[in-house]
């Protein structure tokens, strides 16, 4: 897929994730070795789901997650207010790569956080994509973890 590949890029239903499994299983599970069983979760029924399609099919997704829900998964972590989105699950398939697909997915999310009135955006970036999130305005803070994938993480955050 050339940069020049025409890619759309849509809100999808819960009750619609075909496109976006197929992407995450590509990216977490047969790349980066995360179990499908932890991979796929329960909290994909209360997110926001984005799907970037091109001429041969879904290639890139992402989601976030808002008020109770991401007080529920998150909370540990310090988000605690409805006023912030918690962007996760964010996969990029390998043709779409370099193409900048991954920040159009980002920036889909904060437009529409900002739409809903959320007022930030948390997230939990594997440490080799600091620097993408870096380049977009987001912020990291405390210590590099585990978050049960075997991947070392650090939290960021933005305000919007």
């Amino acid at each position: 897929m050339s940069a020049a590949a025409p890619v759309t890029v849509r809100v999808v239903a819960p009750d619609d994730l075909g496109g976006c499994h197929a992407v995450r299983r590509e990216v977490f599970v047969a790349e980066q070795g995360v179990p499908e069983a932890e991979e796929m979760d329960a909290y994909d029924a209360h997110a926001v789901h984005f799907l970037a399609s091109g001429p041969a099919g879904p290639v890139g997704t992402v989601r976030f997650l808002h008020g109770a829900p991401a007080r529920k998964k998150y909370g540990h972590a310090g988000v605690t207010d409805d006023a912030t989105a918690v962007l996760g699950r964010l996969a990029v398939g390998r043709a779409a790569r370099g193409t900048g697909l991954g920040a159009i997915l980002v920036r889909a999310v904060e437009e529409e956080a900002r739409r809903l009135g959320l007022t930030r955006v948390y997230l939990e970036a594997q440490t080799h994509a600091l620097g993408f999130y870096e380049r977009l305005g987001y912020e990291a803070f405390g210590p590099v973890f585990d978050e049960g994938s075997g991947i070392p993480h650090r939290a960021m955050v933005k305000a919007l």
